[in-house]
């Protein structure tokens, strides 16, 4: 019993003295340097994925071979030689100056290796409690999607920057426990940013953007391809530290079809590392992630008409749909965007016709463009309270889409609900200030000022047209806008001043103002036209006799325009000016367009106020189911049809 202790203090004399342990602690710490160089360079020398693996067993092999080369040999200054025994080493000389200089340098280079692994194993540790916070926190991992750089040196691959990035974008969103960051927001900031080729995008720039898109982290990659085999690299970084969370690289055996599967693996990869197992007990297996398209071609027309629709040239933009269709049925997003550039133009037939077939495939969409798609059948066939739910909905997942506050906005507005939509335009000019993006259109500033107009704030609806006058100088929309509000102020000369700089605008660029009436396929640069525009421009201020005298010229400018004709004749009924000559009026127009819900409208409003409730309720009711079978759901003609239902219920 008594010699084990002595064999283990004697084992114990042997590692020291053989230095086994500082050899140990040097190769460990040693190894460690080089695994973290190995996954620093891999990706950014586009070295395969397997350089890490290879690295690592090299290692793995060497460590014992390092151990038993210690306890066998000593490196002196004479070279290497084989290690003395114990009892021959203690009759040896004491240690002399030299030996224990070595010995000090030695201490000192172990003492530095440590200190390095210190510093890179900490900040490691560190990120991991900063993630495993996120996920504890209850809150959603907000991530943000960049473009994936182009590093093969073929440029017919530039496509695939985005086409990679959507894909993962599309993919991601449909884990409810990440908030994923829309390409719109991401393709507005890198455009901001001055950026044509995304092999430019710097992590600096990147980490811009997605503190700008308010995401904890981002991911960063690029695209190899050697030969037969593709290589997607993606790290996953921390949006405010630039550190690395992790590194991830898939490859494999570059075909067309199998560029999804990658990209696919590439995408379950970063989820699994996000999300911990015990997010995902409770939850069924997640749909399959969408696939935007397997054809270069048509994910090129696609992006192309994305492009025209951003800019607001609609038919450009279905054209560029149509051929990307045409290559593969299966890129849903682009009936979506079809239907609602129909939409924008009044043509309620063909928004209808796409927005079912998108609607149809509704459940091959990543979660967000469900949702959309929801929205947008809502719009087309339901009422602004199915809208508003399916928006909410949205922004549950993501809250710094700008367009989906917009469309909120505009919903409540259509109820009438200004307080509600106030907030909801408010925050999309936000977003877009935070992020330091241009508005898309106008209408993000006008329909907010309508808002206010509206609710009375006429200081705050100032306000915002000014700000308007910035990004969109000389907009015939917007000082269309500033003529109702200065003459809404009583400031008649500011008001006059606009209505001629509107004037003028309308005669140079009648098509600059097309969207201020409902009447797209109007000339707008006929006198009638400008008059009848005048008019709606007094009405709004509630200058009454202007509005009338204009309504006037507009009609005896055409007589026999049935447009000019109801447009009076709802002036008179609805402003209580003349109800029986308005209702002469709509008759006419009636006998040129028979069929016309909007004058059907008109004429029962006409009927309900001589209180004829009976005759009201059958034409508003008419002009109701012609409205949702030609147009969509309107909330002021739906309170005059209940209103009728009313009346007519009272009197039995």
């Amino acid at each position: 019993m008594s010699e084990s202790p002595n064999k283990l203090v004697r084992f114990w004399q042997e590692l020291k003295r053989r230095k086994t342990g500082k050899v140990i602690v040097a190769y460990a710490a040693t190894a460690f340097i080089l695994l973290q160089l190995a996954e620093i360079l891999t990706p950014a020398l586009l070295l395969p994925a397997w350089t890490t693996r290879l690295v690592t067993l090299i290692l793995i092999i060497g460590f014992p071979i390092a151990v038993i080369f210690s306890w066998i040999f000593d490196i002196t200054p004479e070279g290497i030689k084989k290690t003395q025994s114990l009892e021959k080493s203690d009759n040896k000389a004491p240690v002399t100056k030299t030996t224990l200089r070595r010995i000090i340098i030695s201490n000192i280079i172990i003492a530095s290796l440590i200190i390095v692994v210190g510093i890179l194993a900490y900040p490691k540790i560190f990120r991991q409690d900063a993630l495993g916070k996120l996920r504890s926190s209850g809150e959603r991992i907000s991530v943000a999607v960049m473009p994936f750089q182009n590093m093969t040196g073929d440029t017919t691959w530039n496509i695939r920057q985005v086409w990679i990035q959507d894909i993962l974008i599309n993919s991601l969103s449909n884990s409810v426990e990440l908030r994923i960051r829309q390409v719109e927001n991401i393709y507005n900031l890198v455009k901001n940013q001055g950026i044509v080729n995304y092999a430019s995008i710097s992590r600096i720039v990147a980490s811009t953007i997605a503190q700008k898109l308010d995401a904890n982290v981002f991911i960063y990659g690029n695209i190899k391809l050697a030969g037969n085999i593709l290589q997607l690299s993606a790290q996953l970084i921390d949006s405010k530290t630039e550190d690395v969370f992790k590194s991830f690289q898939i490859e494999g055996n570059y075909k067309q079809e199998k560029i999804f599967q990658l990209i696919d693996s590439l995408s379950t990869e970063i989820k699994n590392f996000l999300i911990i197992s015990k997010l995902k007990q409770g939850h069924s297996p997640e749909s399959p992630s969408f696939i935007t398209t397997n054809s270069p071609e048509a994910f090129r027309c696609f992006l192309n008409g994305r492009l025209s629709y951003y800019n607001q040239d609609y038919p450009a933009a279905r054209n560029m749909f149509f051929q990307a269709l045409a290559i593969d049925s299966n890129i849903n997003i682009a009936l979506t965007l079809i239907s609602t550039s129909y939409m924008n133009e009044g043509l309620y037939d063909q928004a209808k016709k796409w927005c079912q077939q998108a609607y149809k495939k509704r459940e091959q969409m990543p979660i967000i463009m469900n949702l959309l798609t929801n929205w947008l059948f809502a719009n087309n066939f339901e009422t602004p309270y199915k809208e508003i739910i399916f928006l909410r909905d949205i922004i549950e997942i993501d809250d710094q889409m700008p367009t989906v506050h917009y469309l909120l906005g505009y919903a409540y507005s259509g109820l009438g609900q200004y307080d509600k939509a106030i907030p909801e335009y408010e925050k999309s000019l936000e977003i877009c200030k935070t992020l330091d993006i241009r508005p898309r259109w106008i209408y993000s500033y006008i329909y907010l000022g309508r808002a206010y107009h509206k609710a009375g704030q006429y200081k705050k609806e100032k306000e915002v047209y000014n700000e308007a006058t910035k990004e969109f100088p000389d907009n015939p929309v917007l000082i269309y806008q500033q003529a109702v509000l200065a003459l809404s102020e009583g400031d008649v000369r500011k008001g006059n001043e606009y209505i001629e700089e509107f004037i003028s605008i309308s005669k140079g660029n009648p098509e600059s103002v097309s969207e201020i009436t409902s009447n797209i396929s109007e000339n707008f640069s006929s006198d009638a036209a400008i008059a009848s525009n005048m008019a709606e421009i007094y009405s709004e201020a509630n200058i009454l006799d202007n509005g009338e005298k204009y309504y006037r010229q507009a009609l005896s400018l055409e007589p026999d325009n049935p447009l000019r004709l109801n447009n009076l004749a709802w002036f008179l009924i609805n402003k209580d000016r003349n109800i029986n000559e308005g209702l002469e009026l709509v008759r006419k127009a009636l006998d040129l367009s028979p069929d016309n819900f909007e004058y059907l409208n008109t004429q029962g409003w006409g009927m309900f106020k001589q209180k004829k409730y009976s005759e009201a309720l059958n034409i508003l009711q008419k002009s109701w189911d012609l409205r949702l079978k030609n147009a969509i759901y309107d909330h002021e003609a739906y309170l005059h049809l209940e209103a009728a239902k009313k009346a007519v219920a009272a009197v039995r």
